[in-house]
This record gives structure tokens, C-alpha cells and sequence, in this order.
């Protein structure tokens, strides 16, 4: 599943500049820097839940697994008519993404909402508890 492809250079392309984030424990993710798109984008109002939040509800549990999802926004896609929409521009070439990207508004409220639906009866049954792409039961 390629997150990523190269189109190219006759493409009309608003400035959108990656961005290269490292963390403390060295890895990086690359980014789009989409605040300008942002601007025009109706906010997802879909509630993410508060951490504390989450916490109590494993409060008396005896024991406790965490999953991470990982790379889940990557597993998204979106309709065709977006993705010249999340193009980003670097030394090696113009590049849109072809799954969700990490960097756009609503992608956490989206991820919220399919995982909420999709583990829904251990949600409702207070078993299990999803933030985002991460499970704990």
C-alpha cells in the first residue's frame, strides 16, 4: 500500500512544504504542512475522548493491553478528487498522498469515528477503550 506517489512535473501545485518531524528516540515522520488547506476545511466536530477520561474507565481493571494501530491514518483513503488537494513539494519531485496523511484537520476525528464504530461492543460493553489508534482493554 504506497501512502505516497510521484506525479508529474506539468501538475499545477499550491506551495505545500513538507515537513520532517523527528522525535526523541530518533524516528521521523514526514508531513504535509496543510494549514492553508485547513483554513477551508469544515471542522469534524466527532469527539476525541480525554486521556484522564480513559484512564478511569481502566481503573479497576486487573489487567491491561495496549494496542497501537500502527499507521493507521495510512490505512484510510479518501475520494480521488481530494488527493490534488494534499500534494507536497520537495528537492526529489512533486508528490500527493494517496491515503490519509498525518497533518490534516479532521484525520484524528476521522480515526476516532471508524474505530469507535468498529469496536463499538467493547466500548459499550467497558471492556475496552479506543484513543485514537491506540486499543487498551
Amino acid at each position: 500500500m504506497d501512502v505516497i506517489q510521484k506525479i508529474g512535473h506539468n501538475e499545477i501545485v499550491e506551495r505545500t512544504i513538507p515537513v520532517l518531524i523527528t522525535w526523541h528516540y530518533g524516528k521521523s515522520r514526514l508531513c504535509g504542512d496543510f494549514r492553508a488547506l485547513d483554513n477551508y476545511t469544515n471542522a469534524d466536530r466527532y469527539p476525541i475522548p480525554r486521556i484522564p477520561h480513559a484512564f478511569d474507565k481502566l481503573e479497576k481493571a486487573k489487567y491491561i493491553t495496549k494496542m497501537d494501530c500502527m499507521k493507521g491514518f495510512h490505512k484510510n483513503g479518501f475520494k480521488p478528487n481530494s488527493m490534488k488537494l494534499l500534494r507536497i513539494i520537495c528537492h526529489m519531485g512533486i508528490y500527493e498522498y494517496t491515503r490519509i496523511p498525518f497533518g490534516i484537520k479532521n484525520a484524528p476525528a476521522h480515526f476516532q469515528r471508524m474505530m469507535e464504530t468498529i469496536f463499538q461492543e467493547g466500548i459499550s460493553e467497558g471492556w475496552m477503550v479506543v484513543y485514537i489508534d491506540d486499543i487498551s482493554t
